[in-house]
């Protein structure tokens, strides 16, 4: 049974919807965490609604948090618990985007997905995943969990945008290349990447804009 997420919401500018950022966030965070980015993204993404869900376990290292799934090293749970946490996360975001296009009448190509770390992980491990391809995926400071995997259980390849800070001491910067070389070899054709130098285990403005250039591009706009 999946777990319904809370999502905090930023409706858009111009009061028409036409497109949609789903914000996914890292571990020990919550949804608004990345809304804030809604403020200097929505006046080039006028007709775009920004939705951020909580994920759906509350977080042991940050108890105002929450964590889509355990991270072993960070919390001292099993790898089992893990990859258990995982699977049901993936469930309950797999529920949470259908019902979104439901509600908002929108179709796959016009959601794109926004991750940051944990979240980064969940949009690159759900998005190919499912029957239709949403418009893109923009994946902050992540990783691809289980690449060997891809290729066989990928269903659609939506175009990527991997960004990551050359100074990142959380999750190592060499994990952008891991995850183009993983997703080209899978049969990826729209794979782009930016190194956002000097910058640690977040989203610097350099970064935000190629990510806004990536989003336009891909919703038509």
């Amino acid at each position: 049974m999946t777990r319904v997420l809370n999502a905090e919401r930023r409706e858009p500018v111009s009061g028409t919807t036409r497109s949609v950022v789903v914000f996914l966030h890292g571990y020990g965070a919550n949804g608004a965490d990345l809304l804030g980015l809604a403020d200097p993204l929505s006046e080039h993404l006028p007709d775009t609604l920004f939705i951020a869900p909580d994920a759906p376990e509350a977080c042991a290292g940050a108890p105002m948090g929450f964590q889509w799934f355990p991270i072993p090293w960070i919390d001292g749970s099993s790898e089992e618990e893990s990859m258990r946490g995982m699977m049901s996360a993936v469930e309950d975001l797999d529920a949470f985007l259908d019902a979104l296009m439901v509600d908002e009448d929108v179709l796959p190509e016009q959601v794109v997905l926004f991750g940051f770390s944990q979240g980064t992980m969940m949009s690159l491990h759900v998005a190919p995943r499912r029957e239709d391809a949403v418009a893109g995926i923009v994946a902050f400071s992540g990783r691809l969990l289980n690449p060997e995997a891809l290729a066989e259980e990928a269903r659609v390849k939506p175009p990527v945008l991997l960004v990551h800070g050359d100074a990142d001491d959380v999750v190592p910067p060499q994990s952008l290349p891991q995850a183009a070389e993983a997703l080209q070899e899978a049969g990826w054709q729209d794979v782009y990447a930016h190194v956002m130098k000097g910058t640690g285990h977040g989203i610097a403005p350099d970064g935000l804009s190629v990510a806004l250039a990536f989003m336009r591009d891909k919703l038509g706009l």
